[in-house]
């Protein structure tokens, strides 16, 4: 456990906006370059730069070179789980553009939060887990591999990692849990695997394919339409992915 002046060190990083743009941003779980990191933060390149190493002395990202670029990451899971839960502390996204609307209606439907699955596909995942009993409802804790090994996640090797087999995250958009911890992180990478569900560009949302409505509904009995997601990929109310 750190000291106030630890503590005061990371919100510090943290009490802007653009580094704020950063860090959400960088939830999706992927390395991005700088660049990238810039035009979401509405900044220049050089600009981003300094508050990348901002971040980085904060421990709040990792960053390496990649050729010519240089790529940042969120610094661990730990760091995602603080970020995902200073958003619930935060009042309702302000919606300047129709583009803005589209993100954020895509990311409510289906959204890597890290390196597990949120929005309501998130939700409904969980729910559908807790009622084929592999998960206890509330903790979420495992009680019957069978329904997600079925999945094609190997319960096995998550168990035998080092962070928490599952962990109850709360969803920031559906205010109820989603499964975190080494299964959550294991589902979504069987799910993105199988291709059952596909990285949307430009952001953390997800789409769910064609092979995942089917799939989704014949192994946990999850229907598209229960998410807000038609089998065309587009989220109700919003433009086709």
């Amino acid at each position: 456990m750190g000291d106030g002046m630890d503590l005061a060190r990371v919100a510090g990083a943290l009490g802007e906006r653009t580094r704020a743009s950063m860090v959400i941003e960088l939830l999706g779980g992927e390395a991005l370059p700088v660049s990238a990191l810039a035009r979401a933060a509405g900044v220049a390149p050089s600009t981003a730069s300094d508050h990348v190493a901002r971040l980085e002395r904060a421990g709040l990202v990792r960053v390496r070179s990649s050729g010519r670029e240089r790529l940042v990451a969120l610094a661990g899971h730990e760091v995602a789980e603080a970020i995902e839960a200073l958003t619930l502390l935060t009042g309702a996204t302000e919606v300047r553009s129709l583009r803005a609307a589209d993100r954020l209606a895509a990311e409510r439907a289906a959204r890597s939060c890290y390196d597990h699955l949120a929005g309501r596909l998130g939700v409904a995942v969980c729910d559908a887990l807790c009622a084929s009993g592999a998960l206890e409802p509330g903790s979420l804790a495992l009680r019957d591999p069978d329904p997600l090994e079925r999945l094609g996640v190997d319960v096995a090797a998550a168990r035998a990692g080092r962070r928490p087999l599952t962990r109850a995250c709360l969803d920031w958009s559906e205010r109820r849990p989603h499964l975190a911890g080494g299964l959550g992180a294991s589902l979504l990478a069987v799910l993105l695997e199988r291709a059952w569900v596909a990285r949307r560009p430009g952001g953390r949302a997800l789409r769910v394919t064609a092979a995942g409505h089917a799939g989704l509904e014949r192994v946990l009995g999850i229907d598209a339409a229960h998410v807000g997601i038609d089998h065309a990929g587009a989220t109700r109310g919003g433009r086709a992915a």
